[in-house]
């Protein structure tokens, strides 16, 4: 018997579109067409003025890591043989805030206000350090 695995997505009909665009790499959120304001998680509503006039979007990729932890124990396959990892929560350049993990970064890099880049692990975003080039300023 395979083991349960807790890091896979269970795809619906609404999140379809969200795993498929990460599958091909692309990070993708709603944004409502009443009050012009981006979220996520995706909903079918706005919860920010309740519209239901949402759309999916291509994000830009960008963000800024809010905050984090490092995991060092997890029991629930297949997270154990990943530990350490780094758990977090970011602010994406449209707005919204973002759980996800940090990859490709040392511990003692890690600091609140980090530009971050998203990339994709096994068809899930991930966020690694935004090369020097590409730092840019925004307000998340």
């Amino acid at each position: 018997m395979a083991a349960v695995r807790y890091d896979l997505p269970e795809p619906d009909a609404f999140t379809r579109p969200y795993w498929e665009a990460a599958a091909r790499g692309r990070l993708l959120i709603r944004r409502c067409a009443a009050c012009r304001r981006a979220h996520h998680y995706p909903r079918e509503f706005c919860p920010h003025c309740w519209s239901e006039e949402v759309t999916w979007v291509e994000a830009s990729g960008r963000a800024l890591l809010y905050t984090w932890s490092t995991v060092h124990r997890n029991d629930l396959p297949p997270f154990g043989e990943r530990t350490p990892y780094v758990a977090a929560v970011v602010d994406l350049a449209e707005g919204p805030r973002m759980m996800t993990q940090v990859v490709e970064c040392a511990a003692a890099d890690l600091r609140a206000g980090l530009p971050l880049r998203v990339t994709f692990v096994e068809g899930k975003p991930v966020f690694r350090p935004e090369a020097r080039a590409d730092h840019g300023t925004y307000a998340p």
